[in-house]
């Protein structure tokens, strides 16, 4: 029997929504429910008395931070962490599981749990699901989560169903652990994105006596779509009888889309996190409050929001604080966002006891999905003429599918050409160079990562590894490196002609571009993003040498010095001590074969559209290592390349192709490597 006196109070027709209400130890909850993220027993720049105002009931905190600091033995100390803290609501503790997830080289796994360094004092600790309810339980909180093994939600099957059936064995142990407490636990369903999984991991779960069930491994790698698909495959499958919670999501519109499909519980930074960027959600959609457009405006930030921000600050003096960088625009934004959020829940909830939910739902999805549509009185000011689609060498075209690339137009090269550019610098470069589990590691806390964007071009490649590091600051992924991004490139007119034409290149809405072209540095935080206009070659030589390039240079064609046998000897040149990749969509036999010449080990990156492979090289130092499996070219590629009219890159001295075409047959990688 559930320890939360758990009532199912409606269900909206026409839609999975429902309406619930349980109590914990601590007070009464009503969903659809939206928790606060209080990492450190303390939600992001509000006191409680905010939080409070703004409609709190529960709030969410950290049991590996809270682990580490202040450890058990206060909380037991000073009753826990309502004693410690003082709040009358609610607390959620999470188990640990996800911080274990963002560890990848910094820990080892077991049946008995995770090993890791603490990052306060470098001290061994092994969290296992005992030591996880019973910090969980010296805390304190209402409900405790079992501690899982979250894996990418992008994970191939194998890893995914190994992870769920540990969870599985973990769920078992932590409830076991619970013993008597009156706390309550909730089991947490696995899966990753296969069907199959999720169906085994909910029937399993729900045989034992948990008090609701998490919806784990998403929010971590798939489409919005997988999302929602996997979200309603999960939720449809849990008891009517329990709490459904949905882990670390979401925007407003996703968790419309969530309760849409059956959830009632939800946590996520993005209301704080994104008051830090500026970003405020309204009653009439997302704004930016840095946009010039508010620079004059005398109204407040929503005049249907209730909250101390839009009663008593206009929008003029909150974009001024933003633009000053001052904290307390931090403080007034995210009290607003955490205020939309409950507001938007208690919304929610009252449609669904109406039962004119559906109506609701239709309309708040363009609302709350729509970006700065108020017309914001400004200046006179003429009206703009559109900017020119050419610039320099490059010009826009677009694809049959409706995306923008920019055409260099005496080659007739188009950057990103066959699959749209975000999608293929996320899939390609971002994701291939497993860039989120390099740059976590506690035992290089202080030591940068160092990626090398080799062709800037229009910034879509490392625009995808900007928003990555930055939504791992947004997280506060426990061991996060420093990140430092060294962007090359000897004609800046695509990049500028791409900022001249946000609609169309939508992943440069952001500061970091504009902080790049004018200052070629930019950073944000622990981030630090520098350009290096000219010749690569030559200004490569005065920075530090990388651990990941993004090589998205013009092809052989257009471009053959890039892919010369000379370029890639000065590239291993730099990174021959250091463990290296290379990342590049070519997969042509002339230009792996200049890599195996000047040194490197080659092997097959992932297909992009038609092309069945690109390209990944190694330096000797990663290669003898190889920690991500990189599949080597083989013998049978050797066999092919014997045979081949296209050998060596053409520009190679004709004196020089003998030496070049031993160095590729006697390169260990072959006959060795993959023996």
């Amino acid at each position: 029997m559930s320890r939360l006196n758990f009532k199912l109070e409606a269900k909206a027709s026409h839609s999975r929504a429902r309406a619930c209400s349980f109590t914990t130890l601590h007070s009464q909850i009503q969903t659809p429910l939206f928790m606060p993220v209080g990492t450190q027993a303390t939600v992001k720049g509000l006191r409680f008395e905010d939080l409070e105002t703004a409609g709190s009931t529960i709030l969410l905190a950290n049991t590996y931070h809270l682990l580490l600091r202040p450890g058990p033995e206060v909380f037991r100390s000073l009753g826990g962490i309502h004693g410690l803290t003082t709040w009358k609501g609610s607390f959620l503790t999470d188990s640990g599981g996800f911080q274990i997830f963002s560890l990848p080289h910094s820990r080892s796994m077991s049946e008995d749990g995770a090993r890791f360094k603490s990052y306060i004092d470098g001290k061994d600790i092994q969290l296992s699901p005992e030591l996880s309810i019973a910090t969980q339980k010296a805390i304190g909180s209402d409900i405790m989560m079992v501690l899982d093994q979250c894996v990418p939600s992008t994970s191939d099957y194998a890893t995914a169903k190994a992870a769920m059936e540990l969870t599985h064995r973990w769920a078992q142990r932590s409830l076991d652990a619970r013993g008597d407490s009156p706390q309550s636990l909730f089991g947490i369903v696995q899966g990753a994105c296969y069907e199959d999984l999720r169906k085994q991991s909910a029937e399993f779960l729900c045989q034992l006596p948990f008090d609701g069930f998490a919806i784990g491994g998403l929010a971590v790698g798939e489409t919005k779509s997988q999302r929602e698909d996997f979200t309603e495959l999960s939720a449809a499958m849990l008891p009517e009888d329990r709490p459904r919670y949905l882990m670390g999501v979401g925007t407003p519109i996703d968790l419309l889309e969530a309760v849409h499909r059956g959830v009632d519980m939800f946590d996520c930074i993005i209301p704080t996190a994104h008051a830090q960027q500026s970003v405020v959600y309204t009653s009439v959609g997302q704004r930016r409050l840095e946009r010039g457009a508010y620079k004059f405006s005398t109204e407040a930030l929503d005049p249907n929001c209730p909250c101390s921000t839009c009663q008593r600050y206009t929008r003029a003096y909150l974009h001024h604080l933003c633009k000053a960088n001052e904290s307390l625009a931090d403080q007034l934004l995210s009290i607003h966002n955490v205020t939309f959020y409950h507001r938007l829940m208690a919304a929610m909830r009252q449609h669904i006891l109406d039962d004119t939910f559906a109506a609701f739902y239709k309309e708040q999805r363009e609302i709350l999905a729509s970006r700065d549509r108020v017309n914001v009185p400004t200046r006179t000011r003429t009206k703009r003429k559109e900017a020119p689609k050419d610039r320099g060498h490059y010009q826009i075209v677009f694809a049959e599918a409706g995306y923008a690339s920019i055409l260099h137009v005496a080659s007739g090269e188009i950057m990103h050409s066959v699959i749209p550019p975000d999608e293929e610098a996320q899939s390609l470069y971002v994701e291939q160079s497993r860039l989120a589990e390099r740059i976590v590691d506690a035992d290089k806390l202080d030591e940068p990562l160092v990626l090398w964007d080799v062709g800037l071009g229009a910034g879509h490649n490392v625009m995808a590894a900007v928003r990555l590091y930055e939504e791992m600051q947004e997280k506060a992924v426990a061991g996060l490196r420093p990140l430092h991004i060294y962007s090359f490139e000897n004609d800046m007119d695509s990049l500028l002609l791409a900022m001249d034409h946000p609609k169309l290149f939508q992943h440069l809405r952001h500061r970091g571009p504009y902080g790049i072209v004018r200052d070629q540095q930019w950073t944000n935080g622990r981030l630090q993003w520098n350009l290096l206009p000219g010749d690569f070659y030559t200004v490569s030589r005065d920075v530090p040498p990388p651990h990941i390039v993004f090589y998205d240079m013009y092809s052989a064609r257009t471009n053959s010095v890039s892919w010369s046998l000379e370029a890639f000897e000065q590239l291993l040149e730099r990174c021959r001590d250091i463990e290296t990749e290379i990342f590049t969509y070519s997969a042509a036999t002339a230009s792996r074969a200049a890599m195996l010449a000047a040194g490197f080990s080659v092997a097959m990156g992932q297909g992009t559209g038609p092309k069945n492979s690109t390209t990944i090289a190694l330096s000797p130092l990663m290669a003898a290592r190889n920690p991500f499996g990189r599949e080597f070219l083989h013998d049978e590629w050797l066999r092919r390349w014997e045979r081949s009219e296209r050998r060596h890159p053409e520009d190679l001295d004709r004196a020089c192709v003998p030496t070049f075409e031993s160095k590729i047959r006697q390169h260990p990688q072959f006959g060795q490597l993959n023996a």
